[in-house]
């Protein structure tokens, strides 16, 4: 069940929690406020219409642990703001490393 293994082996090194979890309540905070797309490019949304800040966030998390640490962090936003603001952040985050929407 990826709640418990969330819980207890979270996939992540322990001396990067401070980090992972100020990532992530920033990510949550992006997606609640500004979302993680946009109908059109400009300020915080790139050519492609996606959020500057939640892909180099993304970047992060790829570095600290790849695919799984990915995979965790969407499950808080599923978890935080529900499947239609996931969606976004799947297609956000393309290309980053080996994440696929």
């Amino acid at each position: 069940m990826n709640i418990l293994r969330d819980l207890f082996a979270p996939p992540y090194p322990a001396r990067q929690r401070e980090e992972v979890d100020r990532l992530l309540t920033e990510l949550i905070q992006i997606g609640k406020m500004e979302d993680f797309l946009s109908e059109r490019p400009g300020g915080a949304f790139n050519v492609q219409s996606r959020h500057i800040r939640a892909i180099q966030i993304g970047k992060r998390l790829d570095e600290i642990g790849g695919l799984p640490m990915m995979e965790f962090a969407k499950r808080r936003v599923r978890r935080r703001l529900g499947a239609q603001l996931t969606s976004h952040l799947d297609y956000c985050w393309e290309g980053i490393g080996k994440w696929s929407a």
